[in-house]
This record gives C-alpha cells, sequence and structure tokens, in this order.
C-alpha cells in the first residue's frame, strides 16, 4: 500500500478494527477512512453504496461484523448469520463496483469443521459439519469467503480471507452475555477478587484446547498481508480450485483450564477454579496451521502472559473511568 493510498477499515471501533487502525497509523499512513456504526450502517445496501461511490478508497480492511461467545452465538442465531451475511454481502459487492485495488476480509477459525484433524489447514474448509452452537455465525463468514472467491474469479479482483484465531485485547467485550472466554474470565476473575469470592464458576469442563492471539499482533499480520509484494500476493489467488484464505494464527494452544489458571495469576485472585459441566465446551480443540503466513516471514510479538497483562491493565483503566462516571453522577 502507497503511504498516500486511501484505506478504508470497516468496523474500525470494534477488537480487530481498531487495532488495525493503530497498526495502518504505526506504518506510516494517514489517509484513513472511519465511519462510525451511526455515520454508516453497513446492513443497508443504499448507504453502503453511496459511501463507496463517494469515497473511493484503494484498499478495504473488513472488520466488521456481529460477534460474539458460544451463549451470544446460540441464542442470538438468525441476528448473527443475518447481519454478517448483509454486511459482507454489501462491503464486498461495493468494493468491487468501486475498484478497490486490494480487500482484506476477516472471518473467524469457527469456519472449519468441529472436529477436523489438528492443527487446522486451510484446506479442511468445508470438509465437515459445523459447531452447532456457531453455524449461522460460521455460515456467514464461509459465505463472505465464498464472495470474494467469486468476484476474484468472475471479476479479476484482489479479495483475500484472513482467518484470525481467537483474538483479545484492547476494545474487547467483556459483557458476560456476549464475550469470548478469555475477556469473559479477565472481568470473573476480576470481579471475584474484588468481593474476596473463594470460587470462581468457569464454563464447561476446562479440557478444551483454545489458541489465542493479542490483537494488535493480528492487526500487524494484516497490514503485513495486505502490503505483500503483487507475486506473493497473487499467489492466494492463482488457485482455481482453493479459496483465497490464510490463517492466522501463534501455532500454540492450552487447555481452558490453563487459561483460568492463567488470568487468576494475572489478576491476582487466589481462590478456586470451579467448572460448571452443565455448560457447553464448544469444540473440543481449534488449533490453527498458520505455516503459510510464517513461510512469508511473520511471527507474534506478543505472548499469552504478557498479552493477558496488558488487557487486564486496559479492563482495569476501563472498569476505573466507568467508576468515576457512577461517582459522578451520584454526586
Amino acid at each position: 500500500m502507497e503511504n498516500d493510498a486511501k484505506i478504508y477499515v470497516a468496523g474500525h471501533g470494534g477488537l480487530v478494527g481498531s487495532a488495525l487502525v493503530r497498526a495502518i497509523a504505526r506504518a506510516g499512513y494517514t489517509n484513513l477512512v472511519r465511519r462510525t456504526h451511526a455515520e454508516l450502517e453497513l446492513t443497508d445496501g443504499a448507504a453502503v453504496r453511496h459511501f463507496f461511490e463517494s469515497e473511493k478508497p484503494d484498499y478495504v480492511f473488513v472488520a466488521a461484523g456481529k460477534v460474539g461467545g458460544i451463549a451470544a452465538n446460540n441464542t442470538y442465531r438468525a441476528e448473527f448469520i443475518y447481519q454478517n451475511l448483509q454486511i459482507s454481502a454489501n462491503v464486498i459487492h461495493e468494493a468491487w463496483r468501486a475498484g478497490v485495488r486490494r480487500l482484506l476480509y476477516l472471518g473467524s477459525s469457527c469456519i472449519y469443521p468441529r472436529d477436523c484433524p489438528q492443527p487446522i489447514k486451510e484446506e479442511y474448509l468445508l470438509t465437515g459439519p459445523l459447531e452447532p452452537t456457531n453455524q449461522p455465525y460460521a455460515v456467514s463468514k464461509i459465505a463472505g469467503i465464498e464472495l470474494c472467491w467469486a468476484c476474484n474469479r468472475q471479476y479479476g479482483t484482489k479479495y483475500l480471507a484472513a482467518m484470525p484465531t481467537n483474538l483479545y485485547g484492547p476494545g474487547d467485550n467483556y459483557d458476560l452475555e456476549s464475550s469470548h472466554v478469555l475477556p469473559a474470565l479477565i472481568r470473573k476473575a476480576h470481579e471475584a477478587k474484588a468481593r474476596g469470592d473463594k470460587e470462581l464458576v468457569v464454563w464447561g469442563t476446562g479440557k478444551p484446547r483454545r489458541e489465542f492471539l493479542y490483537s494488535d499482533d493480528a492487526a500487524e499480520a494484516c497490514v503485513f498481508l495486505m502490503n505483500l509484494a503483487q507475486d506473493r500476493y497473487g499467489a492466494f489467488l492463482a488457485n482455481a480450485d482453493s479459496p483465497p484464505l490464510i490463517n492466522i494464527g501463534c501455532g500454540g494452544d492450552q487447555t481452558i483450564r490453563t487459561l483460568a489458571e492463567l488470568v487468576k495469576g494475572v489478576v491476582g485472585f487466589e481462590g478456586r477454579l470451579v467448572f460448571d459441566t452443565s455448560k457447553p465446551d464448544g469444540i473440543p480443540r481449534k488449533l490453527l496451521d498458520s505455516s503459510r503466513l510464517s513461510a512469508l516471514g511473520w511471527r507474534p510479538r506478543i505472548g499469552l502472559r504478557e498479552g493477558i497483562a496488558r488487557a487486564y491493565a486496559e479492563f482495569q483503566s476501563r472498569d476505573g473511568k466507568q467508576a468515576s462516571v457512577v461517582a459522578s453522577n451520584a454526586a
């Protein structure tokens, strides 16, 4: 991407989108286009068309979407598939109409079959049944990948789909009704410590294994991919028999029990863990094979314990600001 290129980050206020904004700024780009949800409703096709016709961005990162953990995915199934299908269809189609030079579509590792071999290679897409609890969301993201692929084949576009592993970091969602496992554990441990609880309840058996990547590392990987030389970038688009897909992960995983112990240590909660086995575990293991990305020369910088400490510091800062607001309103 040229230094003066116009870059649009769809979903810039979310966990991934805000990390992308930081990474793009660190890389020296200044012509960044952003729209809040109030300014641009991405499920509104007419509004998205007007935006692309007026702004004509050169490069697009699609980080927008409705996201959540097991409970949210399983409860709001219709909202998850509808909103994400609409966003993908509108943004990708209008990017083509506006002549966007490159587009990076961000999905999720839940697109892969529930019980596929580990670590998960890109070629495993559509080789088996999905995890039932988040199937609507996964199907919407698979549709976005297929749309990128179809545009590349029919229109000659240069759209790449990147599938990050489980992400966490600044700007994460800590709502216990809709958050993912790591931010939920951070909040639970923080509140349990503040109350002086003796126990911390964790959903499931603690046996599933998960891979986690700090959001700023994922964003750096995305900017790295968008800046690949034409021959290396084009290699992902050249094979008509496989989608333009690449995994973004750290290459290692751990059990939910180990993750909870790490969070306990960072937060300083000294009680014991209790596993609520009446709650779902989800997919038994989800470790991405990121060898394609590693072969290009990219590696993550932030380890899990350091990342959790950074995330917890940001959570405490946010919690402190909320407490100040409450105190101010009460006064």
